[in-house]
């Protein structure tokens, strides 16, 4: 147990400082935002036209009120906190891979939802907005990674156990 939590915090600032990293906020995290915005903004048009996307911003297009996507709120945090637990705990290379993969999917799928939601809070309740935005969803998409990461434990194979 002790080596798991030393490996997960070590995981956990190895990986949170590569993320702070400017080349990396650069390369890789403001255009991974930039994109959810507009797989967001994608996802709304389906049911809403007045939507536009623009860099890592959800706007109304009439009005051109809307959200910004910032750090923090692109599910790369849960995401970092999720491929921590995983690679602290030991399970062959294929299943880790595998849950690290179906992790990403899940905390991004429920980002997508927080976003959408967000977007129509901001439009139509912005008293509701901050308390959604600073609160709930927060805790949600934590606890996304951590429900993601105990359905992974119970998937992996069991060990066989020895002969008595």
């Amino acid at each position: 147990m002790l080596r798991f939590v030393a490996t997960f915090l070590v995981c956990l600032i190895v990986l949170f400082t590569a993320e702070l990293l400017q080349p990396v906020q650069t390369h890789v995290i403001l255009p991974f935002t930039a994109a959810v915005a507009h797989v967001s903004a994608w996802l709304m048009q389906c049911f809403d036209h007045g939507v536009i996307a623009r860099q890592n911003d959800i706007l109304n297009a009439a009005t051109g009120s809307g959200i910004e996507i910032v750090a923090g709120c692109n599910g790369v945090e849960a995401v970092l906190i999720l491929v921590s637990a995983v690679l602290a705990f030991p399970a062959p290379w294929k299943h880790r891979l595998v849950g690290m993969m179906l992790g990403f999917v899940a905390i991004q799928t429920l980002n997508l939802v927080r976003i959408i939601s967000l977007f129509y809070l901001h439009e139509h309740a912005p008293v509701w907005f901050e308390w959604f935005h600073l609160y709930l969803w927060q805790a949600l998409i934590v606890l996304d990674a951590l429900v993601v990461w105990l359905i992974w434990l119970r998937w992996l194979p069991r060990a066989p156990q020895p002969a008595r």
